[in-house]
């Protein structure tokens, strides 16, 4: 099994940053991502990064703005965010999977932390 913990999220005026991180223990995950989900609406897939090869791959909404890495050393996964908007107003999840492929579904992931919540005021 493994646990994730996320922090990082935080009040943040539209335009601003914000980096998230999760921290991993347990076994080794293949693949890390973060989803987001706002209220009343679904959960939606925000980027995904490789252990391996450190692919990544990202929702359009967060292309250009947002980054994903990983220091495996330290089995923590981030996720930096700039030039936030109001819409990005969420709270954001970290998971994981043992598959390689950089899905987008959230079915594919099978460990989830407890999520950080991130708010962007305009």
């Amino acid at each position: 099994q493994v646990q994730l913990v996320e922090s990082g999220g935080g009040l943040v005026q539209a335009g601003g940053s914000l980096r998230l991180s999760c921290a991993a223990s347990g076994r080794t995950s293949a693949t890390m991502g973060w989803f987001r989900q706002a209220p009343g609406k679904e959960r939606e897939f925000v980027a995904a990064i490789s252990r391996g090869s450190g692919s990544t791959s990202y929702a359009t909404s967060a292309k250009g703005r947002f980054t994903i890495s990983r220091d495996n050393a330290k089995n923590t996964v981030y996720l930096q965010m700039n030039s936030l908007k109001p819409e990005d107003t969420a709270v954001y999840y970290c998971a994981a999977r043992m598959g390689s492929i950089l899905s987008s579904s959230g079915s594919a992931y099978d460990a989830w932390g407890q999520g950080t919540q991130v708010t962007v005021s305009s």
